[in-house]
């Protein structure tokens, strides 16, 4: 199959409406039967989950699950920028003059990804990093230093694949698809974190009652089915870790880089 239909039929699929039915299944009594097999053929490391599996309700209920105490220790060293999920670096860097450079062959505007917010100017010549959710991940979403939350703002959007397909066969998927926007300010200045929707994801959560200062590495909400972070810094506060690349994985709570005033 060629990638113009390829990418045809991911644009037909791509309805909000195919996702709330999708969503709707997996939150049913029905799609318990499938959580074995799904954690099965995902090699999700079950042992981890704060349950036993027979004690999810649902597949939506497992897919959102929460890990046993201990499972992400949060690096807690000074000025610790941790990652806010496990997951694979898709695309990391300095971002130059408000652009995010070669996201899989792509270039994004912050403008674009942060829906003309008053708040980018901010954010022209930080750091970014794109990261990716795979089915077999932890789906809870952490915050990434601790601060106050001075913004959310929803964006709404499109559907799209998040994956290898969808970010490079797709036009600017993380600028078009559905996002919620955390802007987190800390001691020295901001972060944002971008959560964006993705193909068969029914909608992104905030944790109930939502907090409005956050501890490091604290629960700040989550994905059901799979998506991707962007998560930005704001100019010239960051010293980012030089041994992370496009490509590698990452844990919840691992240490991307030390938050800092830099000359």
């Amino acid at each position: 199959m060629n990638r113009w239909l390829l990418r045809m039929m991911t644009e037909l699929s791509s309805r909000k409406f195919v996702s709330r039915m999708t969503g709707r299944f997996a939150k049913s009594s029905l799609s318990r039967r499938w959580i074995s097999r799904f954690a099965a053929m995902y090699k999700i490391p079950v042992e981890e989950a704060e349950k036993k599996l027979e004690e999810y309700g649902s597949l939506n209920e497992f897919f959102t699950r929460r890990l046993k105490a201990g499972k992400r220790p949060i690096d807690l060293s000074a000025g610790s920028l941790v990652s806010p999920v496990d997951a694979k670096i898709t695309a990391c860097g300095v971002i130059k003059e408000g652009m995010l450079l070669q996201v899989k062959g792509q270039d994004y505007t912050i403008e674009e990804l942060l829906n003309g917010s008053p708040r980018l100017s901010q954010y022209r010549n930080g750091y970014f990093w794109v990261l990716y959710l795979s089915p077999t991940d932890y789906h809870r979403i952490h915050s990434p230093c601790e601060g106050e939350i001075v913004e959310s703002e929803h964006i709404p959007g499109r559907v799209y694949p998040v994956n290898e397909f969808g970010l490079t066969s797709m036009r600017r998927v993380l600028s078009r698809n559905e996002r919620l926007v955390t802007y987190i300010r800390h001691d020295i200045g901001e972060v944002a974190v971008v959560k964006v929707g993705a193909l068969n994801v029914s909608s992104i959560k905030y944790v109930d009652p939502q907090p409005t200062t956050l501890e490091r590495g604290q629960e700040l909400a989550y994905f059901e089915f799979g998506s991707t972070i962007v998560l930005l810094t704001q100019d010239g506060t960051l010293q980012p870790r030089k041994d992370l690349n496009t490509g590698d994985k990452v844990r919840m709570g691992e240490k991307l880089g030390t938050l800092t005033l830099k000359n």
